[in-house]
């Protein structure tokens, strides 16, 4: 007797690419895609949901039409515009794209780091001036950084550190004393007792209710001065008026890869800062990283119809993948 395929529902957007992979897709399932407008009509009978559209939070206003449904998978890192207190107390399974963007984002982190301490900014602002200008920048072995966030994106990124000399320690739920990648882990939720001998701040936490806010001015004021804040996570992690504050007079520099409101608004002083750099959520993005997100899912899929649980999953509870 021939296997039922089961049905999945593609949750996309006008003008995002198709998983590269939707032909075998179809050849395993059942496909309906659909965007966020008219997910409640799509998702009646569907066992499966594939969230292609990851910033949408249109599953919680559809989330009555999901009389079938039992896994859904992500197809980015953070979880934050997915979950709600239904999907939460449900018994529906959440994956995501654990892995894929953590060699990329700890690539993209180094770079902030070198560019920094090597004055690229500088640099680069000079030849455009058309001035010849010698400077003395900073030797990157024997810095010190403290990665908030452990899981995957954080541990690739405190080896990569790490394997140039810095000297990398990690901030996250539980503290610990002897760690592979951190040596020590510090409680995140007393942030700013650890701060004040950082050099380069790094955050790579997943947002939940915990986390929202926890670089705020009591944090920022404890850094000292020259610090260097990276933010790769959410920009909500950051009080991002108060970092204005401290950008503005000059005592730290930082680079944003998110900010609160995405696309950063016209006008923000983000945008002219001196010790500001933005870039426009990108720092996973590296070529390919599309093809790679709709073969994990295949993977993931073929693994569903074999009667297992794709793995890791998401611990609702607390928003993320626990390690």
């Amino acid at each position: 007797m021939t296997q039922e395929k089961p049905t999945v529902v593609l949750l996309t957007a006008d003008g995002v690419p198709e998983p590269a992979d939707l032909v075998e897709v179809r050849d395993l399932a059942d496909v309906r895609v659909c965007t966020a407008g008219t997910l409640a009509e799509t998702l009646p009978g569907a066992e499966i949901l594939l969230v292609w559209d990851i910033f949408s939070g249109a599953l919680a206003d559809a989330w009555h039409a999901a009389d079938s449904l039992r896994w859904i998978h992500v197809a980015a890192a953070g979880v934050d515009a997915l979950l709600f207190d239904e999907l939460r107390e449900s018994d529906v399974l959440v994956t995501n794209a654990r892995g894929v963007f953590d060699g990329p984002i700890a690539e993209y982190v180094l770079a902030c780091v070198l560019a920094h301490d090597k004055r690229l900014h500088e640099t680069e602002a000079f030849q455009r001036a058309g001035r010849w200008r010698h400077r003395e920048t900073l030797r990157v072995a024997g810095r010190r950084a403290l990665v908030v966030g452990t899981g995957g994106i954080g541990r690739a990124t405190a080896r990569l550190l790490r394997a140039v000399g810095l000297e990398v320690h990690g901030a996250g739920r539980r503290r610990r004393d002897s760690d592979e990648d951190f040596g020590h882990v510090v409680d995140s939720a007393d942030l700013a007792a650890h701060l004040r001998e950082v050099d380069h701040l790094v955050m790579v936490a997943p947002l939940t209710e915990a986390t929202r806010g926890m670089l705020g001015a009591q944090e920022l004021a404890a850094l000292p001065d020259g610090a260097h804040v990276i933010n790769v996570g959410r920009g909500e992690l950051v009080d991002q008026d108060a970092l204005t504050a401290e950008l503005a007079t000059g005592r730290l520099s930082a680079h944003l890869d998110v900010v609160v409101v995405e696309p950063l608004p016209g006008g923000d002083p983000l945008w002219t800062l001196g010790g500001a750099h933005i870039s426009p959520h990108m720092s996973g993005d590296v070529e390919g990283w599309r093809d790679t997100l709709s073969a994990q899912f295949v993977a993931h899929l073929r693994t569903w119809l074999g009667g297992d649980e794709p793995a890791p999953t998401v611990d609702k509870g607390r928003g993320y993948v626990s390690s």
